[in-house]
Parts: C-alpha cells; sequence; structure tokens
C-alpha cells in the first residue's frame, strides 16, 4: 500500500487525496444573508447530519487553499446567525455548480445561478424553491479549526423547520429515497447520482445479535466464492440452523442437482454450492444459503 505523511504534503495534494476517498459527500445549498441583508447561496460537500435531539448539521466553509481567504458564508452566519440548508437533488445539480462561482459580495447566486427565492418562515435567508427540502437553522455555534489555508469552519446548524416537496413522499408520507433523486460529491469534477438501479438495502443488526463470521465454519470463512459482503450477511443471523434444518435443504431441486452432478467430487460440490448460495444471497434468501454452505 501506498503510505502517506500528511505533513509532506501541500495542502491542496492533501485536499486531492482525502476528497477522493472520503465520498461520495452529501452537499449542504446554503443560503445566508449578512447585517445588510446581501443574500448569498453557496454548495459545500463538507456536510452532514450529526444529531437528531437536537436535530443538527454541521458544514464546514474552510478557508481557500489558494490564498488563504474566508468566504462569504462564513462571514455571514458571524453576523447573523441564521441559514437555510437545502438539500441537492439531480434537476438543479449544473445550476448549484454555477452558484460556487466566487462572485463578488453583495451579487446574488440565486439569480446568478436561475434559482427562485421563497421566503422563509423562521429565518431571515430565503429558501430554493427547487430544492426538494428546505431546512430552516439557526445557528448555535461556529469552530474555527486554525488559521491556515484549507482549514475548516465548522457551522453547528440547529434544524428549526424542515419544508418537503410532496412529490418525494411515499403513501405513508415519508421521504422515498428512489423518488428524492439525490446527487453527492465525489474527488474533482465528479459527482454521483442515486437512481433506483444504485440503490440496495442492508438489513441493520439493531433487534438481532448475529452469530458473526467468525462462528462460521472455517471452510465458508476461507471460500474461495463467497466475497466479505456474502460473509457479513451470513454471519448477521441470529443462530445456526439446526442439522434438521440444514439436511431439509437437500430436497431443494437446485441442491439435488448439484449432489446427483458431483458423486465422488467434494471439491466440484462444495464450489457449486457455495456459487448457489451465493445466488440465493444476492436475492435475500439469507436462511437457505447458509443452510446451502453448511451442507
Amino acid at each position: 500500500m501506498l503510505t502517506i505523511n500528511t505533513s509532506e504534503l501541500t495542502p491542496a495534494q492533501l485536499q486531492n487525496y482525502m476528497q477522493y476517498a472520503i465520498a461520495p459527500r452529501p452537499i449542504c445549498f446554503a443560503t445566508t444573508i449578512d447585517q445588510a441583508g446581501n443574500i448569498n447561496l453557496s454548495p459545500f460537500s463538507f456536510f452532514n447530519m450529526f444529531s437528531t435531539n437536537p436535530p443538527l448539521c454541521v458544514f464546514s466553509p474552510a478557508r481557500r487553499v489558494r490564498d488563504n481567504t474566508t468566504k462569504h458564508t462564513l462571514e455571514n452566519v458571524l453576523e447573523v446567525k441564521e441559514c437555510v440548508i437545502n438539500i441537492v437533488n439531480y434537476a438543479m445539480v449544473q445550476q448549484t455548480s454555477l452558484a460556487s462561482t466566487e462572485y463578488g459580495k453583495g451579487v446574488n447566486e440565486f439569480e446568478k445561478a436561475g434559482f427562485t427565492m421563497l421566503p422563509s418562515q423562521l429565518v431571515k435567508p430565503p429558501r430554493v424553491a427547487e430544492a426538494p427540502v428546505q431546512m430552516e437553522c439557526v445557528v448555535r455555534e461556529v469552530i474555527h479549526l486554525g488559521e491556515n489555508p484549507g482549514a475548516g469552519n465548522l457551522i453547528l446548524a440547529e434544524v428549526k423547520l424542515i419544508h418537503i416537496n410532496e412529490d418525494i413522499l411515499d403513501e405513508d408520507g415519508k421521504i422515498d429515497q428512489a423518488k428524492i433523486d439525490l446527487v453527492a460529491r465525489l474527488g474533482g469534477d465528479w459527482y454521483c447520482r442515486v437512481t433506483p438501479e444504485s440503490l440496495f438495502k442492508v438489513a441493520k443488526p439493531l433487534t438481532t445479535l448475529g452469530i458473526g463470521v467468525d462462528a462460521l465454519p472455517k471452510g465458508v470463512r476461507n471460500s474461495k466464492v463467497l466475497t466479505g459482503n456474502d460473509l457479513g450477511m451470513l454471519g448477521n443471523i441470529e443462530h445456526l440452523p439446526t442439522d434438521e434444518e440444514i439436511d431439509a435443504v437437500k430436497g431443494n431441486e437446485e441442491v439435488k442437482e448439484i449432489f446427483d452432478a458431483t458423486i465422488g467430487d467434494a471439491n466440484n460440490r462444495e464450489r457449486e454450492l457455495h456459487e448457489l448460495a451465493k445466488q440465493w444471497l444476492s436475492k435475500g434468501n439469507v436462511n437457505d444459503a447458509l443452510k446451502v454452505v453448511l451442507l
């Protein structure tokens, strides 16, 4: 592996490595305002949620690497401790990128990028009407991480109101992950889009105590077919199946075919059983997949 001492890199080099590796990053499209009423709109990918009680988001307008200057967003929240976090989806990503252009103070990025200003209800900065979710926030604290180029400034924003476009809700009134069409930042000029085809679920081990990969037989752990992801799914099952349950899976037609075709050939039998288990895992049939690899 390439090992790099961060102290030996320039801020620009370090930023490149970190932004490519730590990704994808959600985008905070922040609206702020100064005491004179000048509105600023700018995207930040150093952003995430950090608490739900209180509801708290953090984003960081870092000092510019090239000249160590600060951004209007930071200057504004130090004057008026309010902001709106607008969530970015694919339909607005090009305009959002345009809004990141470093226009002079007093230039309204809403107008430059072609967005619609929507009055907020509790805070002074306006919302982006095109954003599928808009969060009105009060700035609780600004934490300065340094005075050097690239140093972050953590803005702790407490969410007070959330506005959601009803078009992205499901029948239960919750946000439909497939409808919101989110985008995220990667390294350099790269973005990614969350499409229905790219979505997948991983069962949360919150209500169960998985047996763990270490509880699987050595032959399963060292399988040449099963991946780490496959083993993770098997290890998330609460308990190993009984001998009777394992024996019962022999009645499956696909299992029968493998046994009939590999009489006297233990190595190929194990490989084909593991390949069958892998297929079942891809379809979410974890319990039977575990029984197959334990035959």
